[in-house]
């Protein structure tokens, strides 16, 4: 278990851990349609484990907030997680509850599906609350909350207060998009959106440069202090204020899986914004991170290391735009 000093900032990952059984398939299914798959594996996975996984790889503190059931799937979400040395303390097996379960099926374009059960990802109590309220009130200055929607949305609000209260930057990925609340956005320091999510959230197409202007200045109206919207294309636009917007472009590369590319995307963001860097430096390196996350298979075994951020960084580009 990795241990912090008291007054180096950690990571807080507060969100989903996951039982991950990925697979696959030739073709995307017809309706009714049985198909034969190939390369299963079971692994760890979940949001919130993910991103505390990254984070670990890259050299920082993470704290993991999350639930597992009281079976044998949990040990399969929290292995790797052990193994790398990401503190677990904060992680409650909820008895009598399943460990949340994703199935996943990739197609041959490397475009994930997933359907997640969401077992003890959703078995929150109001009451069960003071957990996450009591760890990031104790959590060092300058540490940074990670939240995710895969869990109840009074979880993720009331962490939320809790980092507002404490002074910490928060950073939503907002998945699934309809827990989202108005009340949890106006909390946050940086939402970090897929296309798919900004749309549900704005109601505006992201299917480009121009589409993620306006969804980030939509974002920005709804009180979020950074929008980040992800491009189709894998890079993504900075909306840092209503006239500043902030183009990331990174080069094509082969896609082999998409699992987890979001996931990594957020923890790196995070890594990057506890070590100091602005928010235009931090989506660099988030967009690296996740770039490199889909020429690999899975999720946490494709995550990089520092030394292949760098690589993909030196290769980014940015600029400035106008709506």
């Amino acid at each position: 278990m990795s241990t912090s000093p008291p007054d180096r900032p950690v990571v807080l990952s507060l969100g989903s851990i996951n039982a991950d059984f990925q697979m696959r398939i030739d073709k995307r299914p017809e309706v009714s349609e049985t198909l034969l798959a190939h390369d299963f594996v079971r692994a760890g996975g979940g949001k919130a484990a993910n991103v505390a996984f990254l984070a670990r790889k890259l050299g920082r503190d993470p704290v993991l907030l999350g639930r597992v059931g009281d079976d044998d799937l949990a040990e399969q979400a929290l292995a790797p997680l052990r193994e790398i040395g990401i503190d677990l303390r904060h992680v409650d097996q909820v008895q009598g509850a399943d460990t949340a379960v994703s199935v996943i099926t990739v197609p041959p374009d490397g475009k994930k599906a997933i359907v997640l059960a969401p077992g003890a990802n959703d078995a929150w109590e109001q009451e069960d609350t003071g957990r996450p309220d009591e760890v990031v009130s104790a959590a060092p200055k300058g540490s940074i909350l990670v939240i995710d929607c895969e869990v109840p949305e009074f979880v993720a609000r009331a962490a939320a207060q809790s980092a507002r209260r404490r002074g910490l930057f928060i950073l939503l990925d907002p998945s699934p998009a309809d827990r989202v609340s108005d009340e949890l956005l106006s909390l946050v320091d940086v939402v970090v959106p897929n296309p798919t999510e900004a749309e549900t959230l704005t109601g505006i197409a992201v299917d480009g440069p121009d589409g993620a202007v306006r969804a980030g200045r939509a974002f920005l109206d709804r009180g979020c202090k950074v929008a980040c919207m992800k491009l189709p294309d894998g890079g993504c636009i900075v909306a840092q204020d209503k006239e500043d917007f902030r183009h990331v472009t990174v080069e094509e590369v082969d896609i082999v899986d998409t699992t987890g590319a979001g996931d990594a995307f957020a923890g790196a963001m995070a890594v990057a914004l506890s070590e100091g860097h602005d928010a235009v430096a931090a989506a660099i390196f988030a967009t690296a991170a996740s770039t490199h996350a889909v020429t690999g298979y899975g999720s946490q075994p494709a995550y990089p290391g520092r030394d292949d951020i760098e690589k993909i960084s030196a290769t980014i580009t940015t600029s400035k735009l106008r709506e």
